[in-house]
C-alpha cells in the first residue's frame, strides 16, 4: 500500500496536502448514510408512506421543468423593465410574455431542451394554463361574461363554418389526404391541438397525419400569438373588446389565445382584451361537443360508436366550468351593498379578486414560458408544402372572416 508522505517542512503530517486525497475514502464504513432507501426499508412502510413517496417523486418530477419556465418568465419581466427604465419608458414598449416565448424558442432551438424539463413544463401547459384561465374568470360577473359571449357567438359560428367548409376543400384540392384536410379544419377552427386529439381516434387518422395537423397547428398559431396582437391594435384602433373578439376567434389554441390576450393586455394596458379573448375562446372550445361527432359521421358515413363518445367525453374542456363558477363566486361577491352580503368588507373582497387575478396571470406567464420552451423547429421542417399550406389558408381564411364578422358586429358591442 502506498505511504502518504509528511510534509518534513511543516513539522507536522496532518497539514500534507495529500491528505485530502483520502478524506472521501469511507473504508471500512457500511453504507448507511445514502440518499436513498433500501428495498428492505421500503418494504416495512406504510400504505401512507408509499402514497407520500410517490406524490414526493412527483414533486421531483416537475420541479426543474417548472422553475425553468419560471425563471424565464422572470427574466422575460426583467429584460422589459430595464430596457424601459434606460430609455424613460413610462411602460414596457415590449411584452414580457412575448420576451419569455421568445426566448424559450431560442433555448429550444439553439440548445436543446434536456428530457429532464420536460414533465414540468407538460405540466405547465396541461394543468397550470386550465387553472390559469378558470381563476380569470374571478375578472367577471356571469352577466359581463354572458354579455361578452353574446357577441362572441355568430362570430364564432362564422369562423367555425368557414374553416369546416373550405379547409377540407382546398386540402382535396391540393390532393392532401381528407383525414389530414379534417383534422388541420377542426384544429383551426375550435381549440387547436386539443381539438386534433380528440378527434384524430375517431376518423381512424395516421400518427403521422395527428403530427402534421398539430404541427401545422402550432406553428401558424404561434405566429398568430406574436403578431396579431399588434395587427389587432391597428385594424380595431385600440378598441380592447374588439381586439379580444378577434383574438379570441383568429388564434387557434387556447394556450396561445391566452399568450396574446396577456400581450395585448399588458403592451397596451388594456385588460379587457384579455376578457373578450378568454371568453370567446372558452365559447369556441365548448363547440367540440357537436363539432367532433358531426365531423365523425360526416367521415365515416355512419352513426357513432363508442370511441367517439369516450373521445368526446375526454375533449370536453372542464376549466370552461371553472371560468364559469369563478364567475359566480364574483357575481355573488358583488351582489348586495356589501360583498357577500356583509361577510367581507369592500377592501378585502377587492384584495381577494385582485389575488386571484394575479395568480392566474402568474400561471398564464409560466405557461405562455413553456409554449416557447416547447416549440420545436426542427419538428415543422419535415410537414411538407402541402400541409403548411392547406394550415396558411386555413389561418388566413379564419383570420378574414374573424376580421370582418367582428368589424360588422362588434360595434354593437
Amino acid at each position: 500500500m502506498d505511504q502518504v508522505r509528511p510534509n518534513r517542512s511543516a513539522g507536522n503530517p496532518y497539514s500534507n496536502p495529500e491528505l485530502v486525497e483520502y478524506l472521501d475514502s469511507m473504508e471500512g464504513v457500511p453504507d448507511v448514510l445514502g440518499p436513498g432507501e433500501t428495498e428492505a426499508e421500503r418494504e416495512r412502510w406504510s400504505p401512507w408512506q408509499h402514497r407520500g413517496n410517490a406524490l414526493f417523486a412527483a414533486f421531483g418530477e416537475v420541479l426543474p421543468g417548472l422553475a425553468l419556465a419560471l425563471t424565464i418568465a422572470t427574466i422575460g419581466g426583467l429584460v422589459t423593465g430595464n430596457f424601459s427604465s434606460r430609455l424613460g419608458f413610462s411602460g414596457a414598449p415590449l411584452s414580457p410574455i412575448l420576451v419569455a416565448i421568445l426566448l424559450g424558442l431560442t433555448i429550444r432551438n439553439s440548445i436543446g431542451l434536456p428530457a429532464i424539463f420536460e414533465a414540468g413544463l407538460s405540466l405547465a401547459l396541461k394543468r397550470l394554463l386550465r387553472i390559469g384561465v378558470a381563476l380569470l374568470g374571478i375578472r367577471l360577473s356571469l352577466a359581463a361574461a354572458g354579455s361578452i359571449g353574446l357577441i362572441a357567438l355568430p362570430i364564432v359560428i362564422g369562423c367555425i363554418a368557414t374553416a369546416l367548409l373550405f379547409v377540407t376543400r382546398i386540402g382535396r384540392v391540393l390532393s392532401l389526404p381528407p383525414r389530414l384536410s379534417t383534422l388541420i379544419a377542426v384544429g383551426t377552427a375550435i381549440c387547436g391541438n386539443s381539438a386534433i386529439v380528440a378527434l384524430a381516434p375517431t376518423i381512424e387518422a395516421t400518427d403521422d397525419e395527428v403530427s402534421y395537423a398539430v404541427g401545422c397547428v402550432t406553428l401558424f398559431g404561434l405566429a398568430a400569438l406574436i403578431l396579431h396582437p399588434f395587427l389587432a391594435h391597428t385594424l380595431f384602433e385600440g378598441d380592447p373588446t374588439l381586439v379580444g373578439l378577434f383574438l379570441g376567434t383568429a388564434i387557434h389554441d387556447t394556450a396561445q389565445v391566452a399568450g396574446a390576450g396577456l400581450v395585448y393586455a399588458e403592451q397596451f394596458s388594456a385588460p379587457q382584451a384579455l376578457d373578450a379573448a378568454t371568453v370567446t375562446k372558452l365559447q369556441r372550445n365548448m363547440f367540440m361537443v357537436a363539432v367532433i361527432p358531426a365531423m365523425a359521421v360526416a367521415m365515416k358515413k355512419r352513426r357513432p360508436n363508442t370511441l367517439v363518445v369516450d373521445q368526446l367525453k375526454a375533449a370536453i374542456p372542464l376549466f370552461v366550468f371553472g371560468f364559469v363558477a369563478m364567475s359566480l363566486v364574483r357575481t355573488l361577491g358583488d351582489a348586495g351593498e356589501a360583498p357577500f352580503w356583509g361577510l367581507l368588507q369592500p377592501e378585502t373582497w377587492d384584495g381577494w379578486i385582485e389575488a386571484t387575478t394575479d395568480l392566474a396571470k402568474l400561471l398564464l406567464t409560466v405557461a405562455m414560458a413553456s409554449v416557447g420552451l416547447g416549440t420545436s423547429f426542427s419538428r415543422l421542417r419535415g410537414l411538407g408544402l402541402r400541409p403548411l399550406a392547406v394550415g396558411l389558408a386555413a389561418a388566413a381564411l379564419v383570420g378574414a372572416m374573424s376580421f370582418a364578422l367582428v368589424s360588422l358586429i362588434g360595434p354593437y358591442a
